[in-house]
């Protein structure tokens, strides 16, 4: 019978790299705490009208992407393609808007798309995502851009640029799509059949296409910015301001649209490093009419997104370190049968004193636990025989110099212990 494997587009985070997104979480997790983010736990799947609402229904997300079931009441669910109408949905219903504003509140967790797998994309992938509710304020877009640029520069990524254009609000955006689609109408045959679909229903993506016939003519389109209002147009200079007060590296792109119903005015990626055209680690913008397209009253709100295998895999690139990965520390090592009830007990203290230990349950002879204890690259090795134990010491040998001497057993996991708090093992 042939085993059972994970489906495509789907992978085990094994423990070679699960430290290293514990690394990266750590990290966050303290920004998150000097920027005043409160974390929050969403569920895994919601009602899909959150989603086609809130997403937009000519989406490629929901018309392409969603993994929606019934369950056995017949109510429609989706699996989470992403976090921020989830974000929102909670923030509405547990009445936050009553608090001080905006709610920030962060989460970190698996989303599902159906997409076609390739290297750093997943039909399960985690994402960082950071949302400020409640406030439409251009300096709370500021504050979103800098708290993810800060992310990535306690990270060690190199070159960070913001890359950011305005997609306008619901006064002004119906003027720039027929501009856009004026312009595009003449070419319309020479569009690939992704943009041709995409003419009536979502004309903006057509400027994010990366088909090289596309961009060319999409070269000379129209300028978003020439057609904003008159408060899209303050606000996107007030985050410009904004962005230069704290010194943020920015390029302006007319090219960067969202493919999400959600977005309005600001829109942004912050770049990393020499990755080519793959070299975008986290996307957010402004999403002022979410909460009234899935039922909520008008709330402003503007968040980002960052996931997890693109951040790995620029901070691989770049040479970056993830911090000391965990090993043990010290391996308990049985000489004889007699022995094997106190090295138990020792085992349970030194854990329990904070030092990262273990030992063969196997039955092993000494020779083959010390060549595991090489293996696992312990600092320490305590050997305890009948000898030792009748004795009431444990030889504590040294790993990196071969050196072995006695140490009375009530003394081994303090003398351990402040090893491991002098960061020598």
């Amino acid at each position: 019978m042939e085993s059972i494997k994970a489906p495509r587009g789907v992978r085990d985070i094994l423990p070679d790299e699960s430290w290293k997104w514990a690394f990266i979480f750590g990290v966050t997790r303290k920004i998150a705490e000097d920027f005043g983010y409160r974390e929050v736990h969403l569920p895994i799947f919601e009602q899909t009208e959150l989603f086609s609402r809130g997403i937009g229904e000519t989406t490629d997300v929901v018309e392409k992407e969603m993994y929606t079931f019934s369950d056995r009441s017949g109510r429609s669910l989706t699996l989470r393609p992403e976090a921020t109408a989830s974000m929102v949905r909670a923030y509405l219903e547990h009445g936050m808007a009553s608090g001080p504003q905006p709610s920030k509140l962060w989460c970190a967790g698996p989303m599902m798309r159906y997409e076609r797998p390739q290297k750093g994309r997943y039909r399960q992938f985690w994402q960082l995502d950071f949302e400020a509710i409640g406030s439409a304020s251009p300096l709370v877009d500021v504050e979103v851009i800098a708290l993810s640029l800060e992310i990535f520069r306690r990270l060690g990524l190199s070159n960070l640029e913001v890359l950011i254009n305005s997609v306008g609000c619901p006064s002004c955006r119906p003027v720039y799509r027929s501009a856009l689609q004026g312009y595009l109408r003449e070419r319309f045959d020479e569009l690939c059949p992704t943009c041709q679909g995409r003419f009536d229903r979502n004309p903006l993506r057509i400027l994010d296409c990366k088909v090289e016939t596309c961009r060319a003519i999409t070269d000379g389109a129209p300028d978003v910015r020439d057609h904003l209002c008159g408060e899209c147009r303050s606000h996107f200079d007030e985050v410009l301001q904004g962005l230069d007060l704290i010194g943020a590296k920015f390029r302006i792109d007319k090219r960067l649209v969202r493919g999400l119903d959600y977005y309005t005015k600001t829109a942004y990626e912050v770049l990393s490093g020499d990755l080519g055209a793959q070299n975008a680690v986290c996307g957010g913008g402004r999403y002022d009419n979410l909460a009234e397209a899935i039922g909520g009253p008008h709330t402003p709100g503007v968040g980002f997104a960052a996931g997890l295998d693109r951040i790995v895999l620029t901070m691989e690139q770049q040479g970056l370190s993830f911090g000391r990965e965990p090993s043990i520390s010290v391996i308990v090592v049985v000489a004889d049968e007699a022995a094997r009830d106190e090295a138990v007990r020792l085992l349970y203290e030194l854990r329990r004193a904070g030092v990262p230990s273990d030992m063969d349950t196997s039955g092993k002879g000494v020779k083959a636990q010390m060549k595991a204890a090489g293996a696992a690259k312990a600092c320490c090795v305590c050997i305890l025989g009948s000898s030792e134990v009748s004795r009431g010491v444990v030889a504590l040998k040294e790993m990196a110099t071969g050196s072995q001497e006695e140490i009375e057993r009530e003394r081994v996991v303090e003398r351990l212990a402040a090893k491991m708090k002098a960061a020598c093992c």
